[in-house]
């Protein structure tokens, strides 16, 4: 069976450790991607609905150009924001490789953030978020056209 993003937001933290560990970099996607943050404690009562709200008011997701470079999808408007520098490299989590989300050398506001992803299925990857060295968060990306299922927006489905 397939991984969603609702599987990943109940995974919980070791869970979502455990499969970034263990799933490839994958290629690095091209064009707007879907995203939704994760809460470490993603099993908890509270991690739906902070998905949800994330998703509506704050980031929905990234835009990575040809060129190795990506923009946030800030706001319920879309905005783009927050640049970064895309490229392969070892993860901070095991040392393998992963996709890596260097805010360092361009954005003055997420100077600190370094965001690392793999691919866990088919148009769906993992991230991790990392704040000064330390993981803070988890997140999401999907391929719009693989899974239009977004958290909290009925999540049945026709058999």
């Amino acid at each position: 069976m397939a991984l969603t993003e609702s599987d990943l937001i109940g995974a919980g933290d070791d869970g979502l450790v455990e499969l970034f560990c263990t799933s490839p970099a994958g290629d690095i996607p091209r064009g707007p991607l879907e995203g939704t943050g994760i809460l470490r404690w993603g099993g908890s009562r509270l991690a739906r609905p902070l998905a949800w709200l994330v998703r509506t008011a704050v980031w929905r997701g990234k835009v990575f150009d040809h060129e190795g470079y990506l923009s946030n999808r800030m706001t319920s408007f879309d905005v783009l924001a927050i640049v970064a520098q895309v490229y392969k490299g070892p993860s901070l989590m095991d040392e393998q490789e992963c996709i890596v989300i260097d805010y360092s050398r361009i954005s003055i506001v997420a100077r600190g953030v370094r965001d690392e992803m793999r691919q866990v299925g088919e148009g769906l990857y993992l991230g991790v978020v990392w704040l000064f060295g330390c993981r803070v968060g988890w997140f999401a990306l999907r391929v719009p056209q693989v899974d239009r299922t977004l958290p909290g927006a009925g999540e049945t489905r026709a058999g």
